[in-house]
């Protein structure tokens, strides 16, 4: 089997990482079963949003660097497709994996079905119902013409049942992101601040907003924070900063001295202050899944989630865009009444042997 990875921003670097471990292994059985090469498509182009993922997640050099970073949009799409294209031409495989649901994902599925060569794709069929993000756009339409679906769960299931898609082709699998949290949990890495700020275990809040609804409006990003400082009251919250944010943050010179504003870190160092804090703050879908594996109460600012498993069975709570509507969810965290949090089916460290067995069945 000859196998195209594609990985372009943050959150597929840490969905590749364990597929790419699993080929490895797959390939001391049978050597060179799979061959595969492995694109980064440069969507994030900064090296503390990918290339030190790659050095700490165990990731190989990139077999191509498409360079597409920047732009709008349209721009992003069009220039990975361009140069995805050339990709594939010169280096024709049988199938292409792509992950997760970002610009990369859907403009590189695209690309590869005109060119009439079979795409799979890792978490597929999660869906928020909300049209206004990007993501859920870039789901939608992968899904609608991929030919294999790696799910996280049975609702993600039902999701592609319902639009269309014969069972054959659907696999519940788990969640690769898990499978890269427990093989790096013995690792992690104490950041600096830990010291710098005298940082204790469950003292402290950890936030982080990239949502336009939540950063793009100075004074809609100004009110959510002051929103959180007052009612994480007195505990510091660190704050690492995503680029988009960091924008928006200097236009309007907001500071605080509860606030603990850094750059964006490393998975390794990130990881350690999701797994010490006392709570998390957040607009990720994917950092809800870690407090969930972590037992880390999570409190999610926004009005839907492509992740309701965090919810119904994890830590997660689902507090919409209001500041006001923080408060009673710390009241109920600092006075224990936090509910108990499990693990969806399937969440256990081996989705990347699954996925891999899988495509041998299929592909060959």
């Amino acid at each position: 089997m000859i196998l195209t990875i594609v990985a372009g921003a943050r959150p597929n670097f840490m969905k590749v990482a364990p597929i790419i471990k699993a080929i490895h292994l797959a390939n001391k059985a049978i050597p060179e079963n799979i061959k595969y090469r492995l694109v980064h498509t440069g969507q994030h182009y900064d090296n503390k949003m990918s290339g030190v993922f790659f050095n700490q997640l165990g990731i190989p050099k990139p077999d191509a660097n498409l360079g597409a970073g920047g732009g709008t949009q349209a721009e992003q799409t069009a220039s990975i497709m361009i140069s995805f294209e050339k990709e594939l031409s010169n280096h024709r495989p049988d199938v292409v994996l792509v992950v997760g649901d970002v610009t990369s994902t859907m403009a590189c599925t695209i690309t590869a079905k005109k060119m009439c060569i079979d795409v799979v794709h890792v978490e597929a069929g999660i869906r928020s119902g909300d049209m206004r993000m990007p993501e859920e756009i870039n789901r939608i339409l992968t899904d609608s013409i991929c030919d294999h679906f790696f799910t996280t769960t049975e609702l993600a299931n039902s999701n592609l049942s319902k639009s269309g898609i014969p069972e054959d082709r659907i696999h519940l699998v788990g969640n690769t992101m898990i499978d890269t949290l427990y093989q790096n949990i013995d690792n992690l890495i104490q950041p600096p601040i830990w010291e710098k700020f005298n940082l204790k275990q469950n003292e402290y809040f950890l936030v982080t907003l990239h949502r336009p609804a939540n950063v793009d409006d100075s004074q809609n990003l100004k009110n959510l924070l002051d929103g959180i400082l007052r009612s994480s009251y007195p505990y510091p919250v660190l704050f690492p900063v995503h680029p988009r944010t960091r924008k928006v943050l200097e236009e309007i010179s907001y500071e605080d001295k509860q606030l603990m504003q850094m750059d964006p870190l490393a998975y390794l160092e990130f990881i350690y202050l999701v797994k010490n804090a006392r709570c998390v703050i957040t607009d990720s879908g994917g950092i809800a899944e870690e407090t969930t594996a972590l037992d880390i109460p999570c409190i999610t600012l926004r009005d839907s989630t492509e992740r309701p498993e965090t919810i119904s069975i994890g830590t997660n709570e689902l507090v919409g865009l209001d500041p006001n509507n923080i408060s009673p969810y710390i009241k109920k965290l600092n006075n224990g009444e936090w509910k108990k949090g499990g693990m969806p089916e399937m969440w256990d460290g081996k989705t990347s042997s699954r996925i891999i067995n899988k495509l041998l069945d299929i592909y060959g």
